[in-house]
């Protein structure tokens, strides 16, 4: 049987500028499976396992901005979304989260594939809406037609994120053999009109007077998209020596002009003083590194957040003031209005990453092979149009660690697990015809294997998958490294190595264990193919956290000095 409410919810999909949907196999979810698959102007994709196909979906609206789709049956299956749900309400990604389910009077009656979908992901949405059961008057499909509509310029609004749709569906789900699907050629919507935030005159004046009490202003950039206007406000306001920037890997704003190896020497004592600023300017998402967050939270720093929505975000637990502008409009304005600022604190900022950047070069020249220098290599052979995404734990910490990026880079901060990170790229790919390079540890990497588990072809990924056989984040901190169970319950040493899966599913394979293995496996790693390709470099967890240890301790004694 056609379910017209069905049909008119693809329809409005497609007519709001949804163009991709993520479906998952299932009998109660047919009606949606059929509807997207048959609409010409919507690409759909099957992906059996609902986690991966949720962090896929997530890594299509990362990159295009726009909503994704997401369609499965009813029970747990729902569930298997949730991971990939949270990341994207926290990193602001809109996703469009459809859930087949059994009418309310089957929920909790012992029949197969129940559970309490309605309202099921809770905080973690924008929103949680319920179709109606039945759609047998106008009255009832104007009432779907309108939640859709809802549910979709929510996702959109900002800050976009994902938003659920829960539909009960009665058999019969499946067309008879001479039934045709009908899709609408106006199907009811109505769009939500953007608007850009202004910051009153009085408010500004307000702000002047307020900056005039301030001479050392520290600008710290959370995670965003890249934006090249917002980089071009950026450095000018450096240049003319009026703000210190910093900027984590993750917030696509690195430049020459902007302070990127900070986790080398803050939390040292004797500089704290030097560095300390009055005035801290937040924007964007979340911060990477610890370092700077437990420097900030020490200082007695104003601290004014930027954001769109006003909300509050006191991560240095300094917050001021909120401030609800775009943050393009905030710097703008910022740029004509401040004057130059105090030139020690200037100066004490850039000479303390001019020194790390120098020491960071010799320290590589005589530090023996690990994954820290091994990635480091691999990122000067990376080329700069593919796009890096990153798995959480030492993976990012280490691209932090290693500077400037010109790559655009994504990662899953959101919530900051290690779930998901291969899917989240493999729906990149699926978006780009870019290199995708994704850079992960051996934990996050077999923990998301099917990842990999679909029909598509994805010759643009390379994986850099660092095996160290355990959680060697776990070496690096204070409580579990002086534990006698580090090993078997915190680092969960592993024996896997990635040749198995890439003859499983095809892709090309290499494994390194020392530097001109990795220089001669990386000639060809980039060159074009017809299949993904897997660079696996293998170290020992333990000496990777002394070599870790060592280079910190270089790097330091080349700034003291």
């Amino acid at each position: 049987m056609i379910l017209q409410s069905v049909v008119d919810l693809v329809a409005i999909c497609a007519k709001k500028g949804i163009q991709n949907a993520i479906l998952s196999p299932g009998s109660r979810c047919a009606p949606l499976t059929l509807a997207f698959a048959r609409h010409p102007q919507i690409h759909s994709r099957t992906i059996s396992d609902e986690r991966s196909a949720a962090f896929i979906a997530l890594g299509m609206a990362q990159q295009l901005e726009e909503p994704v789709a997401l369609a499965c049956t009813s029970g747990s299956a729902a569930l298997n979304y949730y991971p990939a749900v949270a990341e994207a309400f926290f990193q602001q990604i809109p996703l469009l989260i459809l859930t087949a389910d059994r009418p309310a009077e089957w929920i909790d009656q012992y029949d197969g594939q129940t559970i309490f979908q309605q309202s099921v992901y809770g905080k973690h949405v924008k929103g949680s809406f319920q179709l109606p059961d039945s759609t047998s008057n106008s009255d009832q499909l104007w009432h779907s037609s309108r939640i859709v509509n809802e549910a979709i310029n929510l996702a959109k609004q900002f800050p976009a994120g994902p938003v659920h749709i829960n539909i009960p569906l009665r058999e019969p789900f499946y067309p008879e053999h001479d039934e045709k699907i009908k899709f609408p050629a106006n199907p009811r919507v109505f769009n939500l009109e953007h608007y850009s935030v202004q910051l009153s005159e009085e408010s500004l004046k307000r702000l002047s007077n307020r900056l005039q009490s301030f001479s050392k202003i520290l600008i710290v950039a959370g995670q965003q998209y890249p934006n090249s206007a917002l980089q071009a406000v950026l450095d000018q306001l450096s240049k003319e020596k009026k703000v210190v920037i910093i900027t984590d890997t993750i917030s696509n704003l690195q430049s020459e002009q902007t302070i990127s190896l900070h986790d080398h020497w803050l939390g040292n004592s004797s500089l704290s003083q030097e560095l300390e600023p009055e005035l801290i300017i937040s924007f964007g998402k979340s911060v990477i590194s610890k370092s700077l967050k437990l420097f900030l939270r020490k200082t007695q720093a104003s601290h004014w957040h930027v954001q769109e929505d006003g909300k509050a975000k006191d991560t240095f637990q300094r917050l001021s003031r909120t401030i609800p502008s775009s943050p393009s409009s905030f710097f703008n304005w910022l740029a004509i209005t401040l004057k130059p600022q105090n030139q020690d604190f200037q100066n004490n900022w850039v000479d303390l990453e001019q020194k790390a950047k120098a020491a960071l070069g010799k320290v590589f020249e005589i530090t023996e092979f690990g994954e820290y220098s091994a990635l480091a290599f691999c990122l000067s052979k990376t080329p700069l149009l593919s796009k890096i995404h990153v798995a959480n734990s030492m993976a990012v910490r280490y691209l932090n660690l290693l500077g400037k990026r010109d790559q655009e880079v994504s990662c899953n901060r959101g919530t900051s697990g290690i779930d998901g990170s291969n899917s989240t790229a493999v729906g990149c790919t699926f978006t780009t015809k870019d290199t995708v390079t994704l850079i992960t540890g051996d934990m996050a990497f077999f923990y998301d294997r099917n990842a990999f588990w679909h029909n598509y072809a994805i010759p643009n990924l390379r994986i850099i998958l660092l095996n160290n056989h355990a959680g060697g984040i776990f070496r690096l901190i204070d409580g579990p490294k002086n534990q006698p169970e580090l090993e078997e319950y915190f680092e969960t040493k592993q024996k896997l190595t990635a040749q198995h899966l890439a003859t499983e599913y095809g892709f090309f394979y290499s494994k390194v264990v020392n530097q001109e293995e990795l220089e001669a496996s990386l000639e060809d790693f980039y060159k074009d193919s017809l299949h993904p390709k897997i660079l696996e470099i293998e170290t020992s967890s333990p000496d990777n956290a002394e070599i870790l240890k060592s280079v910190k301790e270089k790097i330091k004694l080349s700034l003291e000095n």
